[in-house]
């Protein structure tokens, strides 16, 4: 593949499926490709190349980013931005490009959560860095306890009517704040937010459990976009021996601390790639197939070092979505 030349693979709607963002007419790859990990500066930009145009030739419309995803901050879009010129935006109107504000991004009371000035500015900001006029989906990152929601929706009801997003949606909001912003993007601006972001794995299922975010969605006719379905790394093969070898995510990222691959982390993770070889699957499918099950999931961001792991993934999606209610039990008893 000649990468400066890019032409998509003509099939590359043929086995992916694609899930409906809540009741609204817009469908998302059930495989989001995530730039929270390996584009920011000091990353391989022809490696991301390779990532990013495998993930569309398989199917992969959904790109995944943030004002903050680098480092440093604002890299990740950076990078993105020179990916389209490199052909990709030749299939712009087939692409869900979605980035989000909230998390801090430059110095001062302005850089960061809900105020009107911080969500405006960096969807500003966003747009010239990927070189694009609008998003499709814009999120705010995170709930702001300081300022009110109201203004924080406001902001979001602005990206939409001034052009800059096609659609908004809302990160990490627990229920009952989740109903408060439905309510006020709908009653005040006649925008239905589409998703909800979270996190979600078979290790850690505390939406499940401690909020029951799916039958929350599903009553507020939204979906649900899940984060860390393999843990950071965890449910894959990397780690079932105990060792953390070099360049995986325990040695060098702060979200995955070396010191979590314990004894009995280790045991989990075997007795759960047990479970996902009965199943004629590796345990990295398994986790797919596990947060994928849900009706209310519309699609699940993997990140990836190289192109490799994202055809590995793509090969995943379709495998083996259902699950007994005895391995459902088993996978439930080994959660953080």
């Amino acid at each position: 593949m000649l990468l400066d030349m890019y032409v998509s693979n003509p099939g590359r709607y043929d086995e992916m499926p694609y899930r409906r963002a809540g009741t609204s007419g817009l469908k998302l790859s059930a495989l989001s490709l995530g730039f929270w990990h390996n584009f920011g500066a000091g990353s391989d930009f022809e490696e991301m190349k390779r990532m990013v145009f495998s993930a569309f030739d398989g199917g992969i419309t959904c790109f995944d980013l943030a004002n903050n995803y680098g480092p440093p901050a604002g890299s990740a879009e950076e990078n993105f931005g020179a990916i389209l010129k490199s052909g990709l935006s030749n299939y712009r109107d087939e692409l869900v490009i979605s980035t989000k504000a909230g998390h801090e991004m430059w110095s001062g009371p302005y850089g960061n959560w809900g105020s009107r000035k911080h969500i405006i500015a960096s969807l500003d900001c966003s747009l010239k860095r990927l070189g694009l006029d609008y998003v499709d989906i814009f999120y705010h990152h995170r709930p702001d306890p300081e300022t009110p929601l109201e203004e924080t929706m406001d902001a979001l009801a602005y990206a939409v009517r001034s052009g800059k997003a096609i659609y908004v949606a809302l990160s990490k909001y627990p229920p009952e704040l989740l109903r408060k912003a439905k309510d006020i993007l709908e009653r005040s601006y006649n925008i239905h937010p589409l998703v909800n972001q979270i996190r979600y794995s078979m290790l850690d299922r505390r939406v499940e459990e401690e909020e029951d975010i799916f039958t929350a969605l599903r009553k507020m006719e939204m979906s649900a976009v899940v984060f860390s379905p393999l843990a950071q790394g965890l449910l894959t093969d990397k780690y079932l021996l105990g060792i953390v070898m070099e360049n995986t995510r325990a040695k060098e990222n702060r979200f995955l601390k070396e010191s979590i691959i314990t004894p009995e982390m280790v045991t989990k993770l075997n007795a759960l790639n047990k479970i996902a070889s009965r199943r004629g699957q590796s345990l990295s499918e398994m986790a797919l197939s596990f947060v994928l099950r849900h009706d209310t999931v519309a699609s699940v961001i993997i990140g990836a070092r190289n192109a490799d792991q994202v055809k590995k993934n793509i090969l995943a999606i379709g495998k083996y979505m259902d699950f007994s209610p005895e391995e459902l039990a088993k996978i439930r008893s080994y959660a953080i």
